[in-house]
């Protein structure tokens, strides 16, 4: 009788500033040495992030930064082949949120969802209607995707709250645009795809949060908001071995405001 191999882990991290958290991620990475890291809000260019110390780390890597804002990357200890640079479906969009790379036969996304504040009062704002219309280009990608046959997640901050088990106080978060009616239906279309919500497919507990605002002693009262997240297509939810959220790293010194999500999938065949 042999071992069953070791289950792939994935992760995705906002982290706030690659740069101005580089140490902490670093040194999470060589703790917990998952083996594919999807990363939002990098926070600076393509040229400028620091790929020497993650490379020592054994992962190769395909990076869309942004100055001062935005920027995602896929780290992985297996190689990159293919890379799409950019949600598809609007030329125009020069915002840095969304990175796509093949490894083996699994495609992984990271994404970072526009937030969409202020939503508007007299009808929807300008960064609420582009946060609309990102999903709704998202809705277009999956649906592609899942044409291809091809097994597929995606993973990173979506800036939605589904449902109000994963908020503090829902009431508070009534009128905010990652827990508007149109924001919830938006993700859920996603889901009518075929898509899996990770985490909740394993779990139905309350207090499950990935971040907790700065302001407002946020942390210290466990006031947070469960946004960050994994979608698997059918044939990786059939692989789900189990999703959790390490909250270790919010609670130390100058962190990002989010923290980690790891998700371990029996998938060893198709990467390699």
């Amino acid at each position: 009788m042999t071992d069953a191999p070791d289950p792939l882990v994935v992760a995705t991290w906002n982290v706030n500033s690659i740069k101005a958290r580089l140490a902490a991620v670093c040194d999470w990475l060589g703790r917990t040495a998952p083996d594919i890291v999807l990363l939002q809000e990098l926070k600076c260019e393509t040229a400028a992030f620091p790929a020497e110390p993650i490379e020592a780390l054994g992962y190769n890597i395909a990076v869309l930064g942004q100055r001062t804002y935005n920027g995602v990357a896929v780290l992985s200890k297996r190689p990159i082949d293919q890379v799409t640079m950019g949600l598809p479906g609007d030329p125009d969009d020069t915002q840095a949120r969304y990175v796509e790379a093949e490894i083996g036969a699994l495609t992984v996304a990271a994404l970072y969802l526009p937030n969409g504040n202020p939503p508007g009062e007299d009808g929807p704002s300008e960064k609420y209607r582009y946060k609309l219309a990102w999903m709704a280009r998202l809705k277009d990608r999956v649906a592609a995707l899942l044409e291809t046959g091809s097994p597929f997640l995606l993973g990173g901050d979506f800036n939605v709250i589904p449902e109000p088990i994963d908020v503090h106080d829902p009431a508070a978060w009534a009128g905010d645009a990652l827990f508007r009616t149109d924001t919830r239906a938006a993700f859920r279309r996603l889901l009518h795809l075929g898509l899996t919500d990770a985490y909740r497919a394993l779990h139905s507990d309350p207090g499950a949060y990935t971040f907790w605002d700065y302001q407002g002693g946020a942390w210290p009262m466990d006031r947070g908001i469960r946004i960050d997240h994994f979608l698997l297509s059918p044939a990786i939810t059939d692989r789900l071995v189990d999703c959790r959220i390490d909250r270790g790293p919010r609670g130390l010194p100058k962190a990002s405001d989010h923290t980690p999500v790891l998700l371990s999938l029996a998938a060893d065949d198709l990467v390699g």
